[in-house]
């Protein structure tokens, strides 16, 4: 009997390249169809299935032999409740504590984030403006406060469309400061809480950094700055190792400390549970929190802060890539004008960029195609797009409806 010539299929080498051709075929991605890419934006956006009727409509603005755009289905999948209530609320909650978790009750702070999105607010003015979002009036029992959550949390309670029922109001009309010394969500009273209690007031300029510019100290870390304005309880030996301040804490402090300067007169009151400010408006004249105070005998020497006067030593050396504004003088008195400043940086707008990317596409960006698309959308949300978050939301929800 003739046995069959061997074409070579047999051969390890051959069966290990068939295999390798079999897997990259199964495993390359199947461009979604219209219908499945409006699925997919509204998932993405609102987390729950859209009804026929807007799935219908999301498909014919997808379809290119249509009218309409894609980023005009991306619009009316925020239009959905559940874009307010679950997505943005998800969004911004992890910014408002410490461990930086997702599970923590509806706060002035989410609740301004949210507004901001919903009204097209320019949200470089999200750490400088007066302003925060409440409930309608009388939608719920309690009332706005200075010193408790109970209105938002009720909010969240009573399963409140926020889309509908949240409006604005000036927040010094709640917290009792000056207009003068609110700054955003800085000065919120979920911000006071997490970040102005106790310590040196240095968290809330590290969370804002890291929250807000994507970046934390150790990546700002600088020891050619000049060390002039770091605070008394900086060791300059710690365990009596001077090269451990030379090499490692000047680099932080040097950036860190003239600018969380501007914080010189605020705290959290943890008795009366609210936000305290020491001045009758920024500038000299005020009377600084005693935690500037704190282990002022670790090195006297050091720099005693005055008033709450910054100063962004940042805007030259290696730190000048975060792109702060050329407009803006880089120096001045408070939480609000610092905020300006923070939040008119290139770092910024790419921060917001890159964190809504994250949120919608469940993933970072990770090829060429991705990298260029979040750098462009960082120009034009600084440009042409005005700052409008629904505009990011809705261009990164297209960019990855097909994947």
């Amino acid at each position: 009997m003739r046995q069959a010539k061997d074409q070579g299929w047999t051969k390890p080498l051959w069966r290990m390249a068939l295999v390798a051709v079999l897997a990259t075929t199964l495993m390359a991605p199947a461009q979604a169809g219209y219908r499945e890419q409006a699925k997919r934006i509204h998932d993405r956006l609102a987390g729950v299935p859209p009804t026929n009727a807007v799935l219908q409509q999301m498909e014919d603005a997808i379809n290119p032999a249509l009218p309409g755009t894609a980023s005009s289905a991306a619009f009316i999948a925020m239009d959905n409740a559940n874009f307010y209530n679950v997505t943005l609320k998800n969004f911004a909650a992890p910014w408002t504590n410490r461990d930086q978790s997702v599970f923590v009750p509806l706060n002035d702070y989410i609740a301004t984030v949210i507004g901001m999105i919903r009204d097209d607010v320019p949200f470089n003015t999200l750490l400088s403006a007066n302003l925060t979002y409440v409930g309608n009036n009388g939608v719920v029992a309690s009332a706005p406060s200075a010193t408790n959550n109970d209105h938002f949390a009720q909010l969240e309670a009573d399963n409140i469309n926020l889309r509908d029922e949240l409006t604005d109001v000036t927040q010094s009309s709640i917290t009792g400061i000056p207009a003068s010394a609110t700054a955003g969500v800085i000065t919120s009273r979920a911000a006071s809480e997490a970040f102005f209690i106790a310590g040196t007031n240095r968290a809330m300029f590290r969370f804002t950094l890291m929250n807000h510019m994507c970046n934390d100290m150790e990546q700002m870390h600088d020891p050619k700055a000049s060390p002039d304005r770091i605070r008394q309880d900086v060791s300059r030996s710690p365990g009596g190792d001077s090269r451990l301040f030379l090499n490692n804490c000047v680099g932080c402090h040097t950036g860190m400390d003239p600018m969380a300067q501007a914080f010189a007169y605020y705290n959290y009151d943890e008795a009366a549970g609210r936000l305290e400010y020491t001045a009758a408006g920024p500038g000299p004249g005020g009377t600084v929190q005693p935690k500037y105070f704190n282990n002022d005998l670790n090195f006297p020497q050091g720099f005693r802060t005055p008033d709450d006067e910054w100063d962004n030593r940042w805007r030259n050396g290696q730190n000048a890539y975060l792109g702060f504004s050329p407009s803006l003088s880089g120096s001045g008195n408070g939480a609000k004008s610092l905020g300006e400043e923070l939040a008119n940086s290139e770092a910024f707008a790419s921060c917001q960029v890159r964190k809504v990317f994250r949120a919608v596409c469940l993933r970072d960006p990770e090829d060429i195609g991705d990298r260029g698309m979040v750098d462009q959308l960082t120009t034009d949300f600084m440009t042409t797009l005005g700052y409008r978050m629904k505009d990011v939301f809705a261009q990164t929800a297209v960019h990855c409806m097909g994947q």
